[in-house]
Formats: C-alpha cells, structure tokens, sequence
C-alpha cells in the first residue's frame, strides 16, 4: 500500500502533467517550449519537481519528471529543463512561490517585439481582474536562454517590489516569455492566462487602450485586500 508521502507526491507529479497538457491543447506552448516546476514541502521531503529538458509539456509522463533536492542535485527522471536554476531562484526571492510556470505565449513574445507599455509595466492596468489577480509585470531584459543573468535579474526585481510591499507573481522575459508563480499550479496557470488575455486585448487595440484610473485602481486595491 502506498504510503502518504508517496500519494502525495504522485498528485504533484499528476497536477504538473494536467496542467502542461492543458496549456499545450490550448496554444499557450507550442513544440517542446515552456517548463513547469513545483516546489516539494519539506514534510515530503524537500526539493523540486521540474519538467525534463526539452520536453513537450503535452505529453509529459508523471515518472519521467525530474525530481531534484533542495541543492539543485538530480535524484529521478529525466535531465531536467535548463531553466532550474531559474526557477530556483524565484523559489528563493518569492517565499509564498510553489508553482513556477514558464511558456511562450505568442502575443506575450508578440508584445516584447512590438515595444511594451513600459520596462515596469510591460501592458497598462486596462482592466479590473488585471489588477486584482496578476499586478506588475515588469520586463527583464533579452539574455539567451539558460543565461544565469536572468536569474539575477529576476530575483533582484522580486526583491525590489517586495521592499514596496508588492508581491510579484510574474515577470517577462524579452523575446522569450512569460514566468510566473504561485501557490499551486492552477493558480499560477489562471495568472498566465490573465496576463496573456491582456496583453491580447492591448495589441488587439492598437495599444490605444487607457489604463484605469489611479481612483478606479484604488477602490480595487480596497475592495478586494490587493496591492497596486
């Protein structure tokens, strides 16, 4: 009989494979883009479970999943992606961080080509649930992938919103794509998809669109117990 641990540990490895295919069917990656990672309690005993290098995240196998321990050492499964230490690195800025979900979705990359609103903002607060449930978004600089800079990068930006009271929950990688975390891989999936309806409507529009007002922004940020 399986123990505890076990189970729960296979519901982990089943939500990432959920979760990956989910994003595939509906074209947020494409071919063997994106990652997905999940941070392992300590009470299970610790580390990562990552989705393996060049992997297509539609059709993942719950047992070839990379498990690595808290150090970064490969345990199980298959090489893991190139984007660890990346991931890790958000583990360790962004305590409240489980889940880490990187793809490249189209009009997200499609926005970084075409110019963002701004290196802080990469799309303007143009609607409400942009506000309350995905927040700044700021743009880190174009490095090749698997660049350690990135790493630097974003956990230096995590930090930076965190001394102003703000929580990140994503940033975005020129030419590449979106990172973004939370508590569980659903969360962090409703983020993304969030994120990448936004900036569809914004490119839709011409980037015409206003931002809401700084008192509209307000009244969300009272209501609904957020930070803007």
């Amino acid at each position: 009989m399986a123990s505890s641990v076990t189970l729960e540990i296979d519901f982990l490895r089943a939500e990432i494979c959920r979760v990956g295919r989910s994003l595939f069917d509906r074209g947020y990656v494409h071919g063997t883009t994106g990652n997905i990672s999940v941070r392992v309690p300590q009470r299970l005993g610790g580390g990562f479970l990552i989705t393996p290098t060049d992997a297509c995240l539609g059709f993942l196998e719950p047992a070839r999943l990379a498990l690595v321990g808290a150090d970064g050492r490969q345990l199980t499964g298959d090489r893991a992606s190139k984007t660890l230490a990346l991931h890790r690195a958000i583990y360790g800025a962004a305590p409240h961080a489980t889940c880490v979900i990187h793809t490249h979705s189209s009009w997200l990359v499609d926005l970084t080509l075409r110019g963002v609103w701004s290196r802080d903002d990469i799309v303007p607060p143009i609607t409400p649930y942009f506000v309350m449930k995905v927040g700044h978004v700021p743009l880190v600089p174009y490095c090749k992938p698997g660049d350690p800079l990135v790493a630097d990068n974003v956990a230096r930006m995590i930090g930076e919103h965190a001394a102003r009271g703000v929580a990140l929950r994503a940033v975005m990688c020129e030419r590449l794509g979106p990172q973004v975390w939370a508590d569980t891989p659903g969360a962090a999936m409703a983020i993304l998809e969030e994120l990448e309806e936004t900036a569809r409507l914004w490119l839709r529009g011409g980037r015409t669109a206003t931002p809401l007002p700084r008192a509209e922004i307000d009244a969300l940020c009272a209501q609904f117990n957020v930070v803007w």
